[in-house]
């Protein structure tokens, strides 16, 4: 019988990881592996049988108290069999003592509640080319790059349970990202990065006070991609967003529930126009 070996992962082997999301119609970020694996170099596993790489799972940890489970997936010819579990196991054994976050597809979540997770909200993929609409005249949008990056991880932080300098700082700097703020009498009233992703782009975090600050930066974000379309994961507790997409005629393609195995945490979630990403939160 083959040996199976469940081994961190470096970050060639992450380019695998993006390939199998893909495989999955997740739709990863062409160089989402450069800033996941800033985030914590020792959170991503891969299960090989018989040296054959069969399964994959990441176990990120932020701060000494959170961490977040993704890109949980055996291939096609192995489930079933229990090697997914075991590399999961070795995940939540990276994160024991935290409150971990997951993002679980729709006909995994029974599962993952039989693994103490429960719901918190759900996060609806919207896609499209967003409408024309124009926002408010009172909003300056720029290059993230020009505001301090401690302003800027210190305003991430205002909706995200802890600092990830590491990798928010790869995440607006990777070539092919663009990274934009908004700002409002002066202030600094919202984030938002797109990235190109295998099928169009992908539009995350998207951070604003108000909807029409947050249609600022989408547009400018979306001027960015030259009319590809983008896609967004929108959590459906926040009413303004949900319309916003809805004014925009994007379409709802895919969703998965935003899990944790504490309580939510305390973040700004009436902020949050979309999710960083699904894999790392």
């Amino acid at each position: 019988m083959a040996e199976y070996e469940i081994t961190t992962a470096g970050i060639r082997d992450m380019a695998r990881f993006l390939e199998w999301a893909d495989d999955e119609q997740w739709n990863p970020g062409k160089l989402d592996h450069l800033p996941f694996h800033a985030a914590d170099p020792r959170g991503f596993f891969l299960g090989r049988l018989g040296g054959e790489p069969v399964a994959s799972v990441s176990a990120v940890r932020y701060g000494t108290d959170f961490g977040f489970i993704g890109f949980y997936i055996a291939r096609p010819p192995v489930r079933g069999q229990g090697y997914g579990i075991q590399a999961w196991r070795a995940a939540m054994k990276h994160l024991d003592g935290r409150n971990v976050g997951l993002d679980g597809v729709i006909d995994q979540q029974d599962n993952y509640r039989k693994s103490g997770f429960r719901t918190a909200w759900t996060h609806v993929r919207y896609a499209g080319v967003p409408g024309g609409e124009e926002p408010a005249g009172d909003i300056t949008v720029v290059d993230a790059g020009s505001v301090p990056f401690d302003r800027l991880a210190s305003y991430d932080r205002r909706f995200f349970p802890a600092r990830r300098d590491a990798f928010l700082s790869l995440w607006v700097g990777v070539p092919g990202h663009t990274a934009l703020v908004a700002l409002r009498d002066g202030e600094l009233s919202g984030f938002g990065v797109v990235r190109p992703a295998e099928s169009g782009a992908r539009v995350g975090p998207l951070y604003a006070a108000s909807d029409d600050i947050a249609l600022a930066l989408l547009n400018g974000l979306s001027t960015a991609q030259e009319g590809a379309p983008v896609a967004l994961d929108v959590p459906d507790v926040n009413t303004a967003a949900v319309r916003l997409m809805e004014r925009l005629e994007l379409e709802p393609t895919f969703e998965c529930a935003r899990m944790y195995t504490s309580d939510a945490p305390d973040i700004d979630l009436a902020g949050i126009f979309a999710a960083t990403t699904i894999e790392l939160g």
